[in-house]
């Protein structure tokens, strides 16, 4: 049994030291010291010894098991740093190639928009207020002084989810979520960003969803003159300090009196040009005086308290201000339009 067990081990070492790769070296490891293995087939035959031969047997047979197992181990040490090797190969960065570019994202022209108007407003006191934009009917349109069968509810073509609930077609509903949420507390000094629906055919200047900034103060003694210095302030800001604006007699049921507000072309600077049809104004906003029943629906009495409100596109200021001739710009998400906003 002696004699076996040498040659057992010169075969497996001689087998070992020709092996190539970490699956044969596993086959190998099983088939000599695996429990179906030649080296326990062998072992198995020392019940038929001598008490004095069974020690003698049994040391030469841990001498082979770890014999094998030294050779089995430093093939494996050796296909690991082989492995290391070849991955550290595989892997290496060459420092002196050109980096990849990385194209920088930039703020979308609306969100620019957006964010400039609001830091104008907070400058002058107000806060900004957010509702839901699908909305109930009451607040889109009566709470506005805008009941049923109210024929300026045609000037809105809305989209109606039931009779009673529908996407917001202005952020007015805000202004009287504010109110009420204030319980006839003054002053209320807001500024209501927000998307708004209206079923319209999406063309140059038109589109189904689109952007309102709208703000409404209420507090004593506000008159007219608050809000077009207010206006005036708000358009030198956002056009440059030579701007101007016209208020021209306009019709909004949530207010009395109303007006359109035109700015001094930001093109011509109010001399005339195709732009602005050679008139010189361009406009861009309604506001007006809050209507009496606006106020009560609001929770406020209006023989107590007066206010003010404005309402914009921000895609028309967006326009305007960085010269673009298609609201459809904003909304095709095409790279070469938004990057030159990365810019500015």
């Amino acid at each position: 049994m002696k004699e076996r067990l040498e040659a057992l081990r010169q075969e497996a070492l001689e087998e070992l030291n020709q092996v190539a790769d970490p699956g044969v070296l596993n086959d190998l490891r099983i088939k000599y010291l695996g429990k179906k293995g030649a080296l326990t087939e062998i072992l198995r035959g020392m019940g038929g010894l001598s008490n004095e031969e069974r020690p003698i047997i049994g040391q030469v047979g841990n001498e082979v098991r770890a014999a094998i197992e030294a050779v089995i181990g430093e093939k494996q040490e050796q296909f690991i740093r082989q492995e290391t090797e070849n991955r550290l190969r595989a892997e290496t960065i060459d420092v002196t190639l050109p980096g990849t570019k990385v194209s920088a994202g930039a703020v979308h022209p609306l969100n620019k928009v957006v964010q400039e108007i609001e830091d104008i407003f907070i400058g002058m006191g107000y806060t900004v207020a957010e509702g839901p934009e699908v909305e109930t009917d009451y607040y889109n349109f009566e709470a506005l002084n805008l009941p049923k069968n109210h024929p300026a509810r045609d000037m809105q073509d809305s989209f109606y989810i039931t009779d009673e609930i529908l996407m917001r077609t202005q952020t007015s509903p805000v202004q009287i979520r504010t109110m009420k949420a204030m319980n006839g507390k003054s002053p209320v000094k807001i500024i209501c960003p927000g998307k708004v629906y209206r079923r319209d055919d999406d063309d140059a200047t038109h589109s189904f969803q689109f952007n309102q900034i709208e703000g409404l103060v209420i507090d004593k003694n506000i008159r007219m003159s608050d809000l077009k210095g207010t206006l005036l302030q708000f358009v030198q800001q956002i056009f440059g300090e030579q701007t101007q604006i016209r208020l021209r007699p306009s019709f909004f049921p949530f207010t009395e009196p109303s007006a359109e507000v035109d700015v001094t072309c930001v093109q011509c600077g109010g001399h005339g040009c195709r732009m602005c049809k050679q008139s010189g104004w361009l406009e861009i906003l309604g506001c007006g005086m809050v209507h009496p029943r606006v106020l009560e629906m609001g929770g406020y009495d209006p023989n107590e308290v007066s206010g003010f409100a404005f309402g914009m596109g921000v895609e028309r200021i967006a326009l305007l201000k960085y010269g673009i001739d298609d609201i459809r710009h904003f909304y095709t998400n095409d790279l070469r339009f938004l990057s030159q906003f990365a810019r500015m």
